[in-house]
């Protein structure tokens, strides 16, 4: 570790080297004239070179050239001073530079472990292998499923097994490459095509995009029976806009449930919040994928707990109050978050933008 530290400190010293190499030259030229309109030149003899050369279009060449042209013009009138260079600061800007590779040394030396040996990953990952697997943390095991898929092949049941995995590690784009990589193997499993959507709309923090629309699509037309690719495509015909048809896709989703599913009751409350009436208890929300949503959102929030000063932390964790619906826990959390950043007024915009986040049922 030693060594290593070394070696980071020299490297830290050699670009240091460079950068008051570079600044003495830039210093040299000191009361030179302003670079900018020369670059403008330029820049409009490489649009024509790329237009001569049928790279791009015409139509581009006449708009960039434009724009680059009222650049020159702008640059050519502005005649701000000559720089000059301040020779007085070198000799700090020197020590400072030498001294802090040194002073990270001794920092390290004086607070870390510099007698720590060396974890290789491939150690870790051997150990991680030979380990009870309820012993593992989510991400641990989603690294062992990886080199074991990586060693012997995936079939669709690893892929799954390791996309449960990435979601529990807060890994929504791992578990979309996971389900990707299953569909592959398996494209007419509408289970398969309904859990890349539901992932996909997590990582787009609730929101139906195309993609997410493509994959309940595709499980709805391969079962359609699915609940929640009817529930989430009528969802996706509401926020477009079309909220008739939305509400008669979730009335007819909500007639086709038995009246002692629970998910009957978390349609008749969307139907009710659509249309701004009272919500009826809503039961258990929709989506398979939804408890390691509601894991991850108890991770962060308990993280928080702990280290409170993270402000992009407080804007995920009421946005995901947010898009899981639980108005209460939102309304607390940004409670707490408008109290601590009260003197920031950029936080405070960016949770108030979070808390009006659509819910995701």
């Amino acid at each position: 570790m030693i060594a290593f530290w070394v070696v980071a400190g020299v490297l830290s010293a050699a670009c240091a080297g460079v950068i008051l190499s570079s600044s003495a030259r830039a210093a040299k030229r000191a009361g030179a004239a302003d670079p900018t309109t020369a670059l403008y030149r330029r820049q409009l003899r490489e649009i024509d070179d790329l237009a001569d050369r049928g790279l791009i279009p015409e139509t581009e060449r006449t708009t960039t050239h434009a724009e680059a042209a009222r650049r020159l013009l702008a640059a050519a009138e502005a005649q701000g001073p000559a720089w000059s260079a301040d020779t007085a600061v070198r000799k700090p800007i020197l020590v400072v530079a030498a001294l802090t590779p040194l002073l990270a040394l001794a920092a390290y030396v004086g607070v870390g472990a510099p007698g720590l040996l060396d974890q290789p990953f491939k150690s870790r990952i051997a150990t991680w292998r030979d380990a009870d697997p309820a012993s593992l943390a989510p991400p641990e095991m989603a690294v062992v499923l990886q080199t074991l898929i990586k060693e012997r092949g995936g079939d669709v049941e690893a892929y799954g097994y390791l996309a449960q995995a990435e979601m529990a590690s807060e890994n929504p784009a791992g578990a979309a490459r996971a389900l990707r990589r299953a569909i592959e193997l398996e494209p007419k499993r509408a289970d398969l095509w309904e859990g890349l959507g539901e992932v996909l709309m997590i990582e787009a923090e609730g929101e139906i995009t195309p993609q997410v629309e493509r994959a309940f699509q595709e499980a709805l037309r391969l079962d359609p029976t699915s609940v929640n690719a009817r529930f989430h495509l009528g969802r996706a015909r509401i926020a477009a806009g079309d909220q008739k048809e939305g509400l008669a896709a979730w009335r007819a989703l909500a007639a086709d449930l038995p009246a002692a599913d629970p998910r009957r009751a978390a349609v008749q409350s969307a139907i009710a919040q659509a249309q701004g009436q009272p919500a009826p208890a809503a039961g258990p929300a929709l989506g398979g994928q939804l408890g390691a949503v509601q894991g991850m959102v108890a991770s962060l929030a308990a993280r928080l707990e702990e280290d409170p000063d993270d402000p992009e932390g407080w804007v995920r964790l009421v946005r995901s109050y947010a898009v899981l619906g639980d108005q209460a826990n939102r309304d607390a959390a940004l409670a707490k978050a408008r109290t601590k950043y009260a003197a920031n007024p950029d936080v405070l915009k960016a949770l108030d933008l979070a808390a009006k986040t659509e819910p995701m049922r």
